[in-house]
């Protein structure tokens, strides 16, 4: 590292060091680096607190079709961005697990709709419950308007990078 005239420390290893809005950008990517890597983790712990079996991956699944009911295979494949191989493979588990059931779509015959069991759906809605008690209790802190606008401003992260 070296001090320019301005007082300013850069690395020297033949790159300027970024400024401006590169180390807002910088900063961005160091948090959500962190934000993400703490998220699998209690993916993980989520994910067995719904089923001892459950694999980490399969907890996003329970978490759509907690929030928007019967969905096709096909449609939690490309939600999750997985093929449909994987898909089918995760939902036999789940479907294993006693967590999810398959029943015919009534809008189309030749396809099927995956949906929350009972069970599945109890045992969701207890996770998710605990998860938003520890949300409450780590933020209590927090302003709820800064909450809102923390959930406002990743809703918009996540609808640019979806697409």
């Amino acid at each position: 590292m070296h001090e320019d005239g301005n007082g300013d420390a850069h690395r020297v290893t033949g790159q300027v060091a970024p400024s401006g809005a590169d180390q807002e950008f910088l900063a961005l990517e160091r948090e959500l680096t962190v934000l993400l890597r703490r998220a699998r983790a209690n993916q993980g712990e989520m994910a067995r607190a719904v089923h001892p079996d459950l694999e980490s991956s399969a907890y996003g699944l329970l978490i759509r079709l907690d929030e928007l009911g019967g969905q096709r295979a096909t449609e939690l494949a490309a939600y999750i961005g997985v093929g449909k191989a994987t898909m089918s493979r995760q939902l036999r588990a789940l479907e294993d697990l006693g967590l999810i059931t398959r029943q015919p779509d009534p809008a189309d015959g030749r396809a099927w709709l995956v949906t929350l069991t009972d069970e599945g759906r109890g045992r969701v809605g207890k996770v998710r419950e605990a998860r938003r008690a520890r949300y409450v209790s780590q933020l209590a802190h927090w302003d709820r308007h800064e909450v809102s606008e923390l959930a406002r401003l990743l809703h918009e992260l996540n609808g640019v990078m979806e697409k």
